[in-house]
């Protein structure tokens, strides 16, 4: 499995550059992440998408469907994309720590 370093951490990565598991997920994985998605600062509703897929994988064991992201975080599906250029599947997903979904995400 190949690993990217990062500010003294180490990660393992898929294929597709998701990190191998939500347990090895850390604040310095979100940096990486932002720095590869062009986003220059997290705000408060980039914080909301994270916090809302964290929470809705560790209770269902898999990243919601869009629709759902929607509804829970109160952002419409273009806001979301305007949050995470690459969306909410390949960006908000990976960022969080999530493995790469296999759905409609």
């Amino acid at each position: 499995m190949p690993t990217v370093e990062f500010e003294g951490h180490t990660f393992n990565i898929d294929e597709d550059g998701f990190i191998d598991s939500f347990e090895n997920f850390n604040e310095k994985w979100i940096q990486l992440v932002k720095k590869e998605e062009g986003i220059d600062e997290l705000n408060d509703e980039h914080k909301k998408v994270i916090e809302v897929l964290q929470d809705y994988y560790k209770k269902n064991g898999i990243a919601p469907m869009v629709r759902i992201l929607s509804k829970l975080t109160g952002f419409k599906l273009k806001h979301i994309y305007e949050l995470f250029p690459s969306g909410p599947g390949k960006g908000a997903c990976k960022m969080a720590g999530l493995p790469k979904p296999t759905g409609c995400v």
